[in-house]
């Protein structure tokens, strides 16, 4: 793994996946502070340094000609680098939280035929829009194709088999074809002129290991499985599947014919012949629409397409208790490799946050959490501190919908340990509000906001730094609603109270007058 930064700015921090064309990693974004995948391309591609400068050229080519492919199924291309040597090639794309698709595949227990009909509806749409550009993909594959946790297939590895085409530029080490040979089309095999219908062979080819689970083809070596592509028939897949519909047989059998110009017209044909077995929308899926469990579901796109984004779940009952501290229990022992592990990422977040990198800040104390609570419980002090630091990041990053659900979980362990009126359990329920002002929850925000402000009138003074943080946040937020006369109402005595505890030059105290002043010219009318 390379030390630098790639180009001083993409930082590669875990391997992915190993492939044959490339490596692809997890990487981090240090201009924009947001995660990315970096593909390095194989060293193996450029063969002599007189080529060098050709690659160049192609890899830049070949990754703009990408990026105009504009569909949510294919992830976006964000740059691509050469480095100074020729000797490493980055392409730097958006990461995608997904399962690859050959992790649904097993010969033992083959996919729903609305799970198939979905995935290779999706990876049909990809490719129109790849088609239009034009773009071929020359190596589709299941290890190309993920489902992401929303269940949009995504298409993976656009260009990057044509980056490293055979031609006049001879920039494989061996010449031979590109291309994965299970998936290969008779053309790709006779090393021909590739066309859409090279993605629609290896389309079937998917589309049969989908519904059988079972590669359409299986040799004990390469020659003999690329001479199978280019002159034995596949199986008729209700020989191995008697329950697929025999209209799906036929088109599995029409996209693997050996003539390209035999195949399907274009996509949008295949697409239309998949159709009736999607599911419509508004239906739910039935007990023989059941998948792998776990896996994200393909289908659900279009049940519900254009859905919005699903509401946050409470835990499952009867999931693992949290390990709380008794009250009176002595505290765990840190062994001493934990503390000085929860001592680094501490360092290295906080030098992470000097930079406004807060989005990898927040994940290296991330990394720390897991094993902290696995040694000391999940509610140690340790731990809930770990929580709260990382809370408290997505926060100042302005990333509240992760914030938010920490904040809440927070408050109630923290409720559970020492009471729902202690410092700590308000002081998450506060910030938990805010979060939720952010996101427009503003009613509950505000009643959140009061029940705290409440809580505090009863333990401590009405003019404490917590109180009078709380009484500015609920008035500023009514006055940004509109609700002029109500913001008055709380924002004329704090400031009162603020002329005489902090004095009128004070910062905040400034603030709430200046605010007053617009409400005082009633500009809307509404607060007389």
């Amino acid at each position: 793994m390379p030390q630098e930064a790639i180009s001083d700015r993409y930082e590669l921090l875990e391997e992915l996946s190993h492939g044959g064309m490339g490596d692809v990693w997890r990487g981090y974004d240090a201009v924009l502070d947001r995660p990315v995948a970096v593909k390095l391309i194989r060293q193996a591609a450029v063969t002599s340094p007189q080529l060098a400068e050709e690659f160049a050229k192609r890899f830049r080519r070949e990754a703009r000609i990408t990026a105009r492919i504009q569909h949510p199924g294919v992830p976006q291309v964000y740059d691509a680098v050469l480095d100074a040597s020729y000797e490493r090639l980055f392409l730097v794309m958006e990461l995608v939280d997904g399962v690859p698709l050959s992790a649904y595949l097993d010969p033992d227990r083959p996919l729903p035929v609305s799970w198939a009909a979905a995935v290779a509806a999706q990876v049909t749409t990809v490719l129109s829009y790849a088609h239009d550009v034009p773009v071929i993909h020359r190596d589709l594959k299941p290890g190309n194709i993920l489902v992401a946790r929303d269940g949009t297939v995504k298409v993976l590895d656009f260009g990057i088999a044509a980056m490293l085409r055979t031609d006049v530029t001879k920039l494989t080490a061996t010449g031979s074809p590109i291309g994965t040979h299970q998936y290969m089309s008779p053309e790709q095999v006779r090393g021909g002129r590739i066309t859409p219908q090279t993605d629609l062979y290896a389309l079937g080819c998917v589309l049969h290991e989908l519904l059988s689970g079972r590669l359409v083809f299986e040799a004990e070596s390469e020659y003999l499985l690329m001479y199978q592509h280019v002159n034995a028939g596949p199986t008729p897949l209700r020989k191995l599947r008697p329950d697929v519909p025999e209209a799906l047989e036929e088109l599995v059998l029409h996209l693997l014919r050996k003539a390209p110009e035999a195949r399907p017209a274009d996509t949008q044909e295949v697409y239309a012949r998949l159709l009736p077995f999607l599911p419509p929308t508004g239906q739910e899926p039935g007990t023989a629409d059941a998948g792998p469990a776990g896996a994200p579901d393909p289908t659900g796109v279009f049940r519900h397409p254009f859905a919005p984004r699903a509401r946050a779940q409470a835990p499952a009952p009867g999931g693992p208790a949290p390990t709380a501290v008794l009250p009176g229990a002595p505290p765990v022992p840190v062994p001493a490799r934990l503390r000085d592990d929860i001592k680094e990422a501490y360092a290295h977040s906080d030098a992470l946050l000097e930079e406004e990198r807060f989005a990898q800040a927040a994940e290296v104390l991330g990394e720390v959490i897991e094993p902290a609570a696995l040694a000391l419980g999940s509610e140690s002090k340790q731990v809930l501190a770990l929580r709260r630091q990382r809370a408290a990041i997505h926060l100042l990053g302005g990333d509240y919908r992760a914030a938010l659900p920490e904040f809440d979980a927070l408050a109630d362990a923290y409720a559970r340990i020492a009471g729902p009126t202690g410092e700590q359990a308000r002081a998450c329920r506060a910030q938990a509000a805010r979060c939720r002002a952010e996101l427009g929850q503003v009613t509950d925000a505000l009643a959140a906001l009061q029940g705290v402000l409440n809580v505090v009138r009863a333990v401590d003074s009405d003019v404490s730094e917590e109180a009078v943080e709380l009484r500015h946040n609920i008035g500023m937020l009514l006055l940004a609603q509109g609700r002029t006369a109500e913001a008055r109402q709380v924002l004329e005595p704090l400031h009162q109270d603020m002329c005489m505890v902090f004095g009128p030059e004070d910062e905040m105290t400034v603030e709430i007058a200046e605010a007053l002043a617009v409400i005082r010219l009633d500009l809307d009318g509404s607060a007389s």
